[in-house]
């Protein structure tokens, strides 16, 4: 009979390594794969690179975070032009006392790399075999394939492939990734844009998140406590420019995000006529489950009122009718077509 091989809890190998040993302690776990994600221009290559230094030298990364193994970093920046990225390193290894000429930093310089095909997988897989990174970073996610990223089917293979890369290389994985834009209302994770099969991937995810001046680091692990609202900042002394953890005590966290039923009282609240789920739905940004899960309490409670062309705060509703009854003429006709 053929059956898979089975073994007793207890007697289980000890000898794996335990969790949370880290690659850079608190921002990346050892081997971990995972998404380092923020909308544009929130410095996320920046921190890529800083986190390739760190890994090749040994330096603390962020000048703050502490290597637990260090080895070679293997690098694949899709949208930079190849000078950008010299001297973008140059002056994260200039800030953080690193000698750039002895950086253990290889750069792929082919102009394309596409991981849905299997040419350019057997291309890279070849690749990371010989070099054999510690760090290997792929910036970012929408240049190297081709795929419908909300198709869990077609972003789980391709997830699936570097996973495989992982394990059989020993390696960590870092892809850099798009937020949606206007995304500070949700979850940094739930922010990411496409399936959700991206966020669940991760062993360890990186989010940068801008808030007008201000730059925040929040990150998330699966075997070890997470961090939220680390405020960096991007400084430049002389040409050398970099990322850093802002001493400033004086630096506030973000005040905590309104909950889902919050935020869809809240844009009824800003509605003079009724909407559908699906307006809704989009005026708030939450799942179509997540709408009506929260309609279906605020009507229950009687905040909200269902009427045939949608939904709307009842404190709305009786603005529009005087305290006799009568109809205003402002809302009259709206309420009449009800």
């Amino acid at each position: 009979m053929n059956q898979l091989p089975v073994q007793l809890a207890s007697e289980l190998s000890t000898d794996s390594a335990p969790l949370a040993q880290w690659l850079v302690q608190g921002l990346w776990s050892d081997q971990a794969v995972g998404i380092l994600g923020g909308e544009p221009k929130c410095c996320k290559s920046f921190l890529a690179l800083d986190l390739a230094v760190s890994v090749a030298s040994g330096a603390p990364c962020l000048r703050q975070f502490a290597v637990w193994h260090t080895g070679p970093v293997l690098l694949f920046p899709a949208e930079d032009s190849l000078a950008m990225v010299r001297r973008r390193l140059e002056g994260i290894c200039s800030a953080a006392g690193v000698g750039f000429q002895s950086l253990q930093v290889e750069v792929i310089t082919a102009p394309t790399l596409r991981l849905d095909t299997p040419k350019d997988r057997e291309r890279l897989t070849n690749t990371v075999q010989a070099r054999q990174p510690r760090l290997l970073i792929l910036d970012p996610l929408i240049r190297l394939h081709r795929l419908d990223e909300n198709d869990a089917s077609q972003i789980a293979a391709l997830l699936s492939y570097l996973r495989q890369l992982q394990r059989a290389f020993h390696v960590a994985v870092l892809v850099v990734h798009h937020a949606k834009k206007d995304a500070n209302g949700t979850r940094p994770g739930q922010a990411l844009r496409g399936s959700s099969e991206l966020h669940g991937w991760g062993d360890s995810n990186l989010y940068m998140r801008r808030r007008g001046a201000q730059l925040t680091l929040s990150t998330e692990h699966r075997a070890a406590a997470s961090q939220d609202y680390i405020p960096l900042q991007l400084t430049q002394t002389g040409s050398a420019l970099a990322l850093s953890v802002v001493a400033d005590s004086s630096v506030q966290e973000p005040a905590s995000q309104p909950s889902a039923l919050q935020r869809v009282q809240q844009i009824l609240a800003g509605l003079n006529q009724p909407v559908t789920v699906q307006q809704l739905r989009k005026l708030c940004g939450l799942r179509t489950s997540t709408v009506c899960s929260c309609l279906a309490q605020l009507t229950e409670t009687g905040i909200v009122s269902r009427h045939s062309r949608g939904y709307q705060l009842k404190s709305l509703v009786s603005r529009s009718i005087d305290p006799q009854g009568k109809g205003n003429g402002k809302h009259n006709h709206s309420l009449n077509t009800f």
